[in-house]
């Protein structure tokens, strides 16, 4: 089980960014995906995540009517649409999945989380 995440970089506030995590050794449409991240000091939470067995989608509060998530099943890639961006966006990124998901349903704790892809900055700054 691997997690490619990509797409990070530096952005002014307000502007958008589009993360990509590309999973390879599973199908990620059976299991839920998640976006997390941390930031200097702060610990890791969760974003956004999203069931593989309905769809059903958990956003933080911070994050709602800013970002999306959405999955390419025939790329096997999940994908985080970050819109309208902010300084207290600024963190690492990391996508996720839990490989229990299809037994206890979504959930977006960290913990939860057994497969992590590498982190990918995200900066918000002018």
């Amino acid at each position: 089980v691997q997690l490619q995440a990509s797409g990070g970089g530096l952005v002014q506030p307000g502007g958008s960014l589009r993360l990509s995590c590309a999973a390879s050794g599973f199908t990620l449409d059976y299991y839920a995906i998640g976006w997390f991240r941390q930031a200097p000091g702060k610990e890791r939470e969760g974003v956004l995540c999203i069931s593989g067995s309905n769809g059903n989608t958990y956003y933080a509060d911070s994050v709602k009517g800013r970002f999306t998530i959405s999955r390419d099943n025939a790329k096997n890639t999940v994908y985080l649409q970050m819109n309208s961006l902010k300084p207290e966006d600024t963190a690492v990124y990391y996508c996720a999945t839990d490989s229990s998901s299809p037994v206890r349903g979504l959930g977006c704790s960290p913990w939860r989380y057994d497969y992590w892809g590498q982190g990918t900055q995200v900066t918000v700054s002018s």
